[in-house]
């Protein structure tokens, strides 16, 4: 675009999962001009919509200081004790007055006049508030049209954000650098028209979600590649805790299936894994069998999978539940039947996945990060709340606290004036000579990047693996950065030059901490 028709806005939103969602309802209702911006086709489209457990409150006879406990155990003891004292106290609240009472989200009941309170692994008590077992998809659903009531929010779907607009960096007026380093929008490529135009904004605040996709198993949309991360390493943002990553236990085994998760709460309400000759194992790992939490749980099922040289374990949910599964279960139960698996008389075949990552871009806790005018939110911020592993079901509320907060904190301190003029930006640029894109070259470089990060930098590390993956991807990003630089802009190129320096991000990590803790496990 020609600098005309740059577009400018009070408050740029990169991702529409519910972290991204939240703050543009917040900044909306402020009285902010929204500019909310998705890759995808679909604004739903987002690891919030797959989301089935629930969301975490607190239950019958449950307090903050119980919950923090469990947030803090998890998370192996490295938790920000401040933010994991604010989600604990705040939490529910904000369940409360956004979700219940504004949103008018219907959740599930055990009665009239009770709300149906599930439980997970790591969980002390019954706190999961859930919609069945489609409780993401009714949260983004419920917020889409909530944001649509709104003048003032402007979404643009198909559009990838290729890097975070700053100056310096961007500028063209050399005197830039005596200023202090500020975000100030960013540079976005239109999918459909492959050029790449300029958002030019105040404040920027990523919601761009996690990066299970890098790796070869997931249970993450294929979009999920981290490129919130990648783009804000880029611009100097402080990046900490990447070898977090933390894989779930149980996603759907079979080949069609594309890393369908089978809910935590599955084994909440009895479900319980087993060989595949049938013999039950999580007692010999842990004294909570099947409700230890996710890291250790996902560490146990790969130990039998190679004990056994099995491809998979089985889920058995049929002989232990005692209720209706096809009424509890509705999704999962007609997955898994459209795969030719009936979960009320037959086991579910599981295997492990990359999930979710308890690292990213550090921010405090108002989701301001170490850069001025840059926001992160949700799975792509570092909060600190998760520490070295997740607690099953508190992504959903830290995403919707933290997005509201930023958003409350920009519509509370805004100010429009920034230290540079939209003419002294400099235009995206492109190669005079551009090459163009090979499809099957992008997908050999994603199977290299996947297969190295599941095998080298996986559930189970070893310096020798991870010394490998350093190898590997120290070549590949050299061939990724060149390739880029020459050709033709499109989201495929831009989502490899992404994926490999957030595979290089997980993996330097887990080469520079030698301590096996949480997620990160490595055995010498």
């Amino acid at each position: 675009m020609k600098n005309e028709e740059i577009l400018r806005t009070d408050v740029l939103i990169i991702g529409c999962g519910i972290a991204g969602a939240s703050a543009a309802l917040e900044a909306a209702k402020s009285g902010l001009k929204v500019v909310l911006i998705t890759k995808n086709a679909k604004f739903e489209e987002s690891n919030t919509y797959y989301a089935q457990g629930g969301i975490v409150s607190l239950g019958k006879d449950d307090y903050p200081e119980l919950l923090k406990e469990d947030i803090i155990e998890a998370g192996d003891g490295i938790n920000n004790p401040e933010a994991v004292d604010f989600i604990a106290k705040e939490g529910k609240k904000a369940v409360e007055t956004i979700l219940i009472k504004e949103m008018k989200i219907q959740f599930s009941r055990s009665s009239p006049d009770s709300l149906d309170y599930a439980q997970e692994a790591g969980h002390s008590r019954r706190r999961i508030l859930h919609i069945k077992d489609m409780t993401g998809k009714t949260i983004e659903e419920k917020f889409i049209q909530a944001l649509n009531k709104f003048s003032n929010v402007t979404f643009l779907s198909d559009q990838t954000a290729v890097d975070l607009l700053t100056i310096p960096h961007h500028s063209k007026n050399l005197t830039a650098y005596y200023k202090e380093p500020r975000c100030l929008g960013a540079y976005v490529l239109d999918n459909n028209t492959k050029r790449v135009h300029i958002i030019f904004s105040p404040y920027t605040i990523l919601a761009t979600g996690g990066c299970g996709a890098v790796y070869l198993h997931t249970s993450n949309p294929s979009t999920a590649i981290g490129d919130g991360y990648a783009m804000s390493f880029k611009a100097g943002a402080r990046i900490v805790n990447m070898e977090y990553i933390q894989f779930h236990p149980t996603s759907l085994y079979h080949r069609d299936a594309d890393g369908f998760l089978i809910s935590e709460t599955v084994r909440g309400e009895g479900a319980r894994l087993k060989t595949r000759d049938g013999r039950t194992f999580m007692e010999n790992y842990n004294s909570k069998k099947e409700m230890a939490p996710r890291d250790e749980v996902a560490r146990a099922i790969y130990e039998e999978m190679i004990n056994s040289n099995s491809d998979y374990v089985d889920l058995d949910l049929a002989s232990y539940a005692k209720f209706d599964i096809e009424k509890r279960f509705p999704n999962i139960y007609k997955t898994c039947l459209d795969f030719g698996i009936d979960i009320t008389k037959k086991s579910i075949p599981v295997v492990p996945a990359a999930h979710y990552c308890c690292g990213g871009v550090l921010v405090d806790s108002w989701g301001k990060s170490s850069l001025k005018g840059l926001y992160a939110v949700g799975e792509v911020a570092c909060t600190g709340v998760h520490g070295a592993n997740r607690l099953a079901s508190t992504s959903l509320l830290e995403g919707l606290v933290w997005g509201t907060r930023s958003a409350k904190q920009i519509a509370t301190h805004f100010d429009p004036e920034v230290p540079c003029k939209i003419s002294e930006i400099h235009d995206w640029y492109y190669p005079e000579k551009e090459e163009d894109v090979d499809p099957a070259l992008i997908h050999q470089d994603w199977v290299s990047i996947r297969t190295t990060l599941w095998n080298y930098v996986g559930i189970i590390r070893t310096r020798k693996r991870l010394e490998r993956a350093r190898a590997d991807l120290d070549y590949l990003r050299h061939r990724v950065d060149k390739f880029y630089k020459e050709a033709k802009m499109d989201p495929l190129v831009v989502g490899l030059k992404h994926g490999i320096q957030v595979a290089w991000l997980i993996m330097y990590a887990a080469l520079s901490n030698s301590e096996s803790r949480g997620a990160h496990f490595i055995t010498d």
